[in-house]
């Protein structure tokens, strides 16, 4: 599976930006696809993910109640809606795909995901 993020840019501070994660193929209802980011300095972390087949979604405490996850099934596509936008989460953000779930319990670490895609830069300027 190859994946393609996009939709980064430059935002003030409490504003929205939606990025998008297309799919090369067909994502199976098992697989979760997953957003993580990575700031200047820091590690990689999780942002947030869900199990394709829809109903199951994980997200990180620092994006809660902010974030949004979401997906377009024909167009193999998936979705992550920014809102209330903060400068610490300026980031590169990459989307993956883990095809080992089998509808358990969402993985947030990066090592269980197995299909990455390029990031793309998000900038929340204060």
């Amino acid at each position: 599976v190859q994946l393609q993020a996009s939709g980064g840019g430059l935002v003030q501070a409490g504003g929205y930006l939606r990025l998008s994660c297309a799919a090369s193929e067909p994502i199976l209802n098992t697989y979760v696809l997953g957003w993580f980011r990575q700031a200047p300095g820091k590690e990689r972390e999780f942002v947030s993910a869900m199990i394709w087949r829809g109903g199951v979604t994980a997200y990180a405490d620092s994006v809660k109640g902010r974030f949004r996850i979401s997906r377009d099934n024909a167009r193999n596509t998936a979705y992550l809606e920014m809102n209330t936008l903060e400068s610490e989460d300026t980031a590169v953000y990459f989307c993956a795909v883990d095809i080992r779930n089998r509808m358990g319990p969402i993985s947030r670490r990066s090592p269980d995901f197995d299909y990455w895609g390029k990031g793309t830069q998000v900038t929340v300027s204060s």
